[in-house]
This record gives structure tokens, sequence and C-alpha cells, in this order.
């Protein structure tokens, strides 16, 4: 093995480990999308507006709002969004109320 390759695997050990421990990398950056298609994340969850707006927890009338444009949803907000638009099925194993 090359010097460079064991440095740059130590040097990513190092950073999983710090990220293990609660430590952000330098450099890491997440992406989160400028506009979401809500109506299509909500749709692929199969959930009612009622629903989906519970269980992300806005008001229906703000869900309303993003779907239809006149509001862009922000903050947190446009995480959990992204995160929905990747994986609709967390909605059921993370979001809905327990029974």
């Amino acid at each position: 093995m090359k010097k460079t390759d064991f440095d740059g695997l130590l040097k990513s050990l190092r950073e999983a480990r710090s990220f293990a421990r609660g430590r952000t990398p330098k450099g890491l950056k997440v992406h989160v999308p400028a506009d979401f298609d809500v109506a299509a994340i909500r749709g692929r969850t199969g959930l009612s507006q009622s629903a989906f707006a519970g269980c992300i927890g806005v008001s229906p009338a703000t869900l309303r709002n993003w779907e239809q444009g006149r509001r862009r949803p922000e903050g947190p907000a446009r995480v959990l969004l992204a995160l929905l638009a990747r994986n609709p099925a967390i909605v059921e194993t993370m979001l809905k109320p327990a029974a």
C-alpha cells in the first residue's frame, strides 16, 4: 500500500470516529433542494393532506399552501421533506402516531 493511500485511509477513519462521537467533520455539507413538489412527496406516502400534515407537524392549511405554491417550506420542514422525497417509507416507521 502506498503511503498516500494509507494516509487517506487513516484520515477517513479519524473522520468516522469523530462523526460517531457526534462531531461533524469539516467540510460536510447537506444538500437540501430549493423547491419541492410537496404534493408528489405526500402522494408517495399514500396519506391524505390532513394525515400527512399531522405526521410532519404542520397544519393542513400550511400543507395546502405548500402544495399549491403559495408558500414554500422553510428550515426543518425543508429538511424533513428532503428526507421524505428520498424515502417516503419513513412516515410509516418514524412519523405515524403509535396506535
